[in-house]
């Protein structure tokens, strides 16, 4: 049977092209969003069998464990899992100074970003150590604004996703005992609708003037990626954060 894969916030976006580069590489796909019925939209696309959806809040320890329990008692094992799902929070397109933000919004946005990588992975673990599975793979998301200190993105989201750089070492230094390896990526400028919410009408080209390929990213240039690192051949990396940013950061 095809490996099984779960990936988080797949309901648009990058999440849903993942889903769609996965299920091309052969892999039975399982698209979870908090907006259960567009996740169902998504799974209802893929082409072949064997694929489904799942309502799940990834902030809430409640829900990553049942939609967990759920999927694994109804598709066996989980052998990839792609914590996707995020969140940005703009004003009218704009992210608010430090001194501007309230605490909910802080907590909102790490309880997302940050809480629900870590819970979708424990729970990952937690199974895998009851059944373990050979080519077990976890992506984690971090971002080129966590790097950078931002621009466009709040000082609540960079802090949420800088976070996601130690924790996806300290995942993978644990991970690595059941066959597991963990890595992560740093998404540059990617047209989706979250960029697009906080770059005004028309400035693409301006946008791209610090980009050396000259171009923003596509959808499909993250979830080659993913690919490469959820595939057997990638069985001796782990621990990596992988720029996808045309340039944009070079280090």
């Amino acid at each position: 049977m095809s490996r099984l894969a779960m990936v988080t916030g797949g309901a648009q976006g990058i999440g849903a092209e993942i889903c769609r580069r996965l299920v091309a590489d052969g892999m039975r796909v399982v698209v979870t969003d908090i907006q259960g019925d567009a996740a169902q939209v998504v799974a209802g696309q893929l082409p072949g069998a064997g694929h489904d959806s799942a309502q799940m809040d990834v902030s809430s320890e409640t829900s990553v464990e049942s939609a967990f329990a759920r999927v694994e008692d109804k598709h066996g094992p989980v052998s990839v899992l792609v914590c996707n799902a995020g969140i940005l929070i703009l004003h009218d397109g704009q992210r608010l100074p430090i001194a501007q933000t309230s605490l909910d919004e802080w907590e909102r946005t790490h309880a997302i970003n940050t809480r629900g990588t870590f819970l979708c992975a424990r729970a990952f673990l937690r199974s895998r150590t009851i059944t373990p599975v050979p080519h077990g793979r976890i992506i984690t998301f971090s971002s080129c604004a966590a790097q950078l200190g931002g621009y466009r993105s709040s000082a609540a989201y960079i802090s949420s996703k800088s976070a996601i750089l130690g924790f996806t070492k300290a995942l993978a230094r644990e991970s690595a005992g059941f066959g597991i390896t963990v890595n992560g990526i740093a998404p540059g400028l990617i047209d989706t609708a979250m960029l697009r919410m906080s770059m005004p009408p028309g400035q693409e080209a301006a946008a791209t003037v610090a980009i050396p390929l000259g171009r923003l990213g596509e959808t499909s240039d993250i979830a080659a990626v993913v690919s490469f690192l959820v595939s057997e051949q990638a069985a001796y990396v782990t621990g990596t954060m992988n720029d996808v940013n045309g340039g944009y950061r070079m280090q």
